[in-house]
């Protein structure tokens, strides 16, 4: 599956068109490919042929997305197979099946004209059909839609031949298809009126019906034409009921696909929308001018959207999903994560009348293959999701938003790596369309490629409502001399305990779990994964120790497993903890929690924003998920109970993180009529990206950190490549990334290229699960051409890596 392989197209397959499914021979035994588009023919060597098409209603992917896995496999130096796996449904490609339909009587019994019954088949003498033919034909016949049969050739050669022979008479079609497996369309019976023919004089037939019958026939004389699900009447009246009457003729039931819709339960209102016949502000109407002449004369180009929070970018893109769809072309919008974005769904449904489908990594298997079946089908105006979102099967696409550009969420952590947005503006370039990058902190790579004209800025500097948050900076170093060994300072505390009726809060920590660390008093002890050897966090839900970074859990010990002491402390803290410090403190105060842990329930997210949103909660307290897209009017206070979980790692990237959270942070605060207020609790008040935000200096920031990644030869001055080795022995990991730095700088002096190549150096996670990892490091103008041959286990390859931890 890593490399492409070429196969001979029969007379009989000259139709074949670039991604569709084929079944080919591979070896010994038969598989699915797809076809990626005409190959160059190697002289001497014969091709085997493709055996035969896989039925799945035209090609997986439309045109456009061919193009786009085309990219992206180069790009990310991912195998094209594995990229194509990635923009199909969950198990779409797991499960072949032959597939056999009875064809239409045609009035000669069917035995004529194709009979080509041989000595291998299991027809009988004469070429007659067998008690088993029979068998077959009648399944097939009874059957309410075609019938899988078979899932594989291997291990049923009689039923394959028999399948074969009876086709080959022109009784039964045969298709090879693909089978999602536990994700394939679901079908419903729907149970409708059927009005019988009663001769005349009869009795009625309703007269003797029972009570249930009777009702259900009511329920169905008020229902639409199309009838109501069997499931639905078998519950409200008991199936033996459906079962009497469709024997009697009153009723009839037929199949039919019932599409799983994640927005279906999601009631249409009109939170979040600006309010109908106000205007844009100039700098909005200026931001949709610019681009409007772009989708007007279907043009690709980049446009960054840098707008402080709350100046009213999603008025802009609404505005312009309007416009292209007026030109009958689909929007995508890409967003970190699908919970933020439901005001914008809910908005792009009230104000547009839009088709929206959703896509994001929390939907059922289910769910997600109908979303991209809707897709694939054209049944969708605008595309709403995350990352998963820019691979969507989109014929087309007139417009391609990314909002909060930024976010490191868009970043893929599993083969093909993508960076979402990159792969959004090459998608643009396919389906020349523009693309809108919305921020209020751009990342310093579009900064600097805004500075240097590769993209067109246009700024939005005002917010439409409220005023800037009033930024005080709390030093933790004089709350710990003062004695307050606390999650909340003095400071904080204080705001928290005035806070108006009516007004909320959002407390900020970029740490999930209760504490950070559990360790023994007495000797020392702490708590440590045993495969990453990283320090275990505590979680109250459930009283378990968890890994970060490999998942597993552990029940809390009672005793310390070294010395056998019960004084076993908690140090640093998590939400949990903050949660419950709040709680304890301010009794009178509604709190939530949005972190991982809470997201991962699924459609909890939902509820604890909408439950903020509508003013149920007070205080919401989370990680930076808090800090994302929330225009809470009634927000007036925010707190960043620690900016220093991230600032002090060995990352290029730490500091424009830390500045990105606390800008966000703050922007939540302050966007209604009553004035808000930010406080910021840090042990290094002096560090540049805390100043930037608490003096609103982000252009001296921006400075500081495009000369730190000039001189560096970072992005978006050069490009960057991790390569990761993985092994169980740590010497043995040491020495293969010496010898692939060894391999590398000579072909580097060979081809005279300006690529630097550092490491081995261990990963800041060096052992995860039960391997050693060190990482090597590409600098250059263009690394990725010293990996025309991509090494394969144990390395893996992140192409513009997020970090280099």
């Amino acid at each position: 599956g890593h490399r492409p392989y070429s196969y001979r197209v029969p007379d009989a397959l000259d139709d074949l068109a670039v991604g569709e499914a084929v079944l080919v021979e591979f070896g010994r035994r038969q598989a699915l490919g797809i076809v990626l588009g005409p190959a160059e023919a190697v002289v001497g060597v014969e091709t085997k042929p493709i055996l035969d098409r896989v039925r799945t209603d035209g090609p997986l992917l439309p045109p456009l997305g061919m193009r786009l896995a085309e990219w992206i496999a180069a790009r990310y130096l991912a195998p094209p197979a594995l990229t194509l796996r990635a923009m199909l449904p969950p198990g779409l490609l797991e499960r072949l099946e032959l597939v056999a339909e009875r064809r239409p009587a045609t009035g000669n019994d069917g035995a004529g004209g194709r009979d080509q019954a041989t000595a291998n088949e299991p027809a009988g003498a004469n070429g007659e059909l067998t008690a088993a033919d029979d068998a077959i034909l009648e399944g097939l016949a009874a059957a309410p839609k075609p019938v899988r049969t078979l899932e594989a050739a291997e291990g049923r050669p009689a039923l394959l031949r028999r399948l074969r022979a009876l086709e080959a008479r022109g009784l039964i079609e045969l298709d090879w298809t693909l089978r999602a497996s536990g994700a394939g369309p679901r079908w419903i019976r729907f149970v409708r009126r059927a009005v019988p023919a009663i001769p005349a004089g009869s009795p009625a037939p309703s007269a003797r019906l029972g009570p249930r019958q009777r009702a259900l026939l009511a329920d169905l004389d008020a229902a639409p034409a199309e009838g109501l699900p069997a499931p639905e009447l078998a519950g409200r009246h008991g199936s033996s009921a459906v079962a009497t009457l469709a024997r009697r003729g009153l009723v009839e039931i037929d199949v039919r696909e019932a599409p799983r819709q994640p927005l279906a339960t999601r009631l249409v209102g009109r939170r979040g929308s600006r309010p109908k016949g106000s205007e844009l502000s100039p700098e909005q109407a200026d931001a949709v001018a610019a681009v409007e002449r772009a989708v007007a004369a279907d043009r690709s180009e980049t446009i960054l959207l840098d707008g402080v929070t709350g100046s009213g970018k999603t008025a802009i893109y609404a505005e312009l999903l309007a416009l292209t769809l007026t030109r009958g072309r689909p929007g995508l919008v890409l967003v970190p994560e699908i919970a933020l974005a439901l005001p914008l769904v809910d908005r792009l449904r009230a104000d547009l009348d839009a088709r929206v489908a959703v896509v994001h990594s929390g939907l059922g298997e289910g769910e997600r293959a109908d979303e991209w079946r809707r897709i694939r089908r054209g049944d969708v105006d605008v595309v709403v999701g995350t990352r998963l979102a820019v691979l969507a099967p989109l014929a087309d696409v007139g417009l391609i938003v990314v909002d909060e550009e930024h976010d490191a969420a868009y970043k893929s952590d599993r083969t093909p790596r993508l960076q979402a947005r990159d792969v959004a503006v090459a998608l643009g370039d396919l389906a020349a369309a523009p693309v809108v990058l919305g921020s209020a902190t751009p990342s310093v790579e579009t900064e600097g490629r805004a500075r240097d004209g590769s993209i067109q800025r246009q700024r939005l500097p005002a917010r439409l409502s409220g005023a800037h948050a009033h930024v005080e900076v709390v030093d933790l170093r004089a709350e710990l001399a003062a004695g307050n060994l606390g999650m909340l300072s003095r400071s904080l505390a204080s705001a928290l305990a005035e806070l108006a009726e009516g007004d909320q809060a959002i407390l900020v920590i970029n740490r999930r779990g209760t504490a950070s660390v559990v360790l023994c008093r007495d000797c020392g002890y702490v708590a440590t994964c045993p495969d990453c050897t990283r320090p275990l966090v505590y979680h109250q839900a459930g009283q378990t120790l968890r890994c970060h970074h490999c998942g597993r859990a552990w029940p809390m010990p009672t005793r310390c497993p070294q010395c056998g002491s019960a004084r076993i402390k908690y140090l640093g803290g998590g939400t949990e903890r903050l949660e419950r410090e709040v709680r304890d403190r301010f009794p009178a105060l509604r709190v939530g929690r949005l972190d991982r842990d809470v997201v991962e329930r699924r459609g909890a997210a939902e509820k604890v924003i909408d439950a903020f949103t509508d003013g149920r909660l007070d205080v919401l307290v989370g990680t930076s998920l808090v800090t994302k897209g929330l225009d809470i009017p009634a927000v007036t206070l925010v707190g960043v109970v620690s900016a220093d979980v991230a600032l002090n790692l060995p990352d290029e990237r730490a500091a424009e993180r830390t500045y990105q959270l606390l800008a966000q942070a703050v922007g939540r605060a302050g966007r209604g009529e009553r004035p808000g207020r930010a406080i910021i609790q840090t042990y290094q008040p002096e560090h540049p990206a805390i100043v930037a935000v608490a003096q609103g200096r982000a252009d001296a920031f921006y400075d500081a950190e495009l000369d730190l990644r000039r001189r560096f030869g970072s992005p978006p001055f050069g490009r960057l490549v991790k390569l990761t080795v993985a092994l169980p022995d740590r010497a043995e990991a040491e020495a293969t990334g010496k010898a692939m730095v060894e391999t590398l700088r000579a072909r580097a002096e060979a081809a005279g290229a300006r690529v630097q190549v550092s490491g081995p150096a261990p990963a800041f996670i060096a052992k995860r699960g039960d391997r050693w990892r060190f990482n090597v490091v590409l600098r250059g103008d263009d690394p990725v051409q010293l990996l025309a041959e991509t090494p394969g286990v144990p390395w893996s390859i992140d192409v513009d890596p997020e970090t280099l931890l």
